[in-house]
C-alpha cells in the first residue's frame, strides 16, 4: 500500500491548486486514494471529508478578506440543489461511458469560457429593476440579471448532479461570466458552496459505515493547510492568472476523464 506520507504530499498539492481557483478537487482526491489501494467506498467517504476540511479552511480565509458573497451562496445553493437531485436521478438513463464524455465536454467548455474576456460591469446607481439583484463586493455594487443567471444556474446544477460532482468547475464560470462578479469573489463563494455540498456527501457516505479516521483525519489536517495556503495565494494572484490556471486544470481533468472513459470498464 502506498504510504500515507506520499499520499499526503499529493493531496496537499491538489488542495492548494484547487483552492486557488475555487474548485473542490474531490475527483482528484478519490483517484489518489484509489491508487493507494483504498476501497472505493472508503475513498469516496474520505475524499468528501477532506474536501469539506479544505473548503472550510479556504472559506474562512476568503471571508476574512470579504471575498464571499452570501447572497450568491444562498441564491446559487438553492437553485442548484433540486436540479442536482434531478440530474442524479436521470443519470441512470445514460451509460458510464456517456457520462464521462459529457463531463469531459463540460469541463473543456468551462475552461474555454473562462478565457473569454469579460466586460466590466458598471456600478449600479439606480434602483434594482424587476428580475435583477444587486450584491456588494470589494466596495463595489454589481447587478445580476436573474433572467439569465437563474436558468444557467439550474442547468449547472442539473449537469453537476448528472455526472456526480460538486460543481466547482462550473460554479466559478457561472459567477464570473453570467453574474459578473470578480474572480476572487467567485472563488471564495464557490469554496463556501463546495463545503456545504461536501458535508452532505460525507454524511451520506459515513452513515453507511465507510469512514476510516486513520486516513481521513491526518489527510484532513493536510487539506486544511492546503486550503489556507491556496486561499492566501489566490487572493495574492491576479484574476487573469487565476482564470488561466482554472482553464488549464479543467482541461487536464477533461483529458483524464476521456482517458478514463476509454480505458476502464465502468
Amino acid at each position: 500500500m502506498t504510504s500515507l506520507p506520499i499520499v499526503g504530499v499529493l493531496i496537499l498539492i491538489v488542495a492548494i491548486a484547487m483552492t486557488m481557483v475555487g474548485k473542490g478537487g474531490g475527483n482528484f482526491y478519490v483517484v489518489i486514494l484509489a491508487i493507494a489501494n483504498i476501497p472505493m467506498h472508503e475513498a469516496a467517504t474520505t475524499g468528501q471529508f477532506i474536501l469539506f476540511a479544505a473548503s472550510v479552511a479556504a472559506m474562512i480565509i476568503f471571508q476574512k478578506n470579504k471575498s464571499v458573497s452570501w447572497h450568491l451562496v444562498f441564491l446559487i445553493g438553492t437553485f442548484t440543489a433540486l436540479p442536482a437531485l434531478g440530474g442524479g436521478y436521470f443519470s441512470s438513463l445514460f451509460s458510464g461511458f456517456s457520462l464521462k464524455l459529457v463531463f469531459a465536454l463540460m469541463l473543456f467548455a468551462a475552461g474555454v469560457v473562462m478565457l473569454i474576456p469579460a466586460s466590466k460591469k458598471k456600478k449600479s446607481v439606480q434602483k434594482p429593476l424587476l428580475g435583477t439583484m444587486t450584491i456588494q463586493s470589494g466596495g463595489e455594487t454589481y447587478t445580476i440579471n436573474l433572467w439569465i443567471a437563474l436558468p444557467v444556474t439550474v442547468l449547472t446544477g442539473f449537469g453537476s448532479g448528472m455526472v456526480g460532482v460538486s460543481g466547482g468547475s462550473f460554479l466559478v464560470p457561472l459567477m464570473v461570466m453570467v453574474c459578473g462578479v470578480p474572480m476572487h469573489t467567485a472563488v471564495g463563494t464557490a469554496s463556501t458552496l463546495i463545503a456545504a455540498t461536501a458535508l452532505m456527501g460525507f454524511t451520506g457516505h459515513a452513515i453507511q459505515g465507510d469512514f476510516n479516521p486513520a486516513w481521513a483525519v491526518p489527510l484532513a489536517v493536510v487539506t486544511i493547510i492546503g486550503g489556507i495556503v491556496g486561499g492566501k495565494l489566490s487572493l495574492k494572484t491576479k484574476p487573469k492568472h487565476l482564470k488561466k490556471l482554472f482553464a488549464y486544470t479543467n482541461w487536464i481533468a477533461a483529458l483524464f476523464m476521456i482517458f478514463n472513459a476509454f480505458y476502464t470498464n465502468n
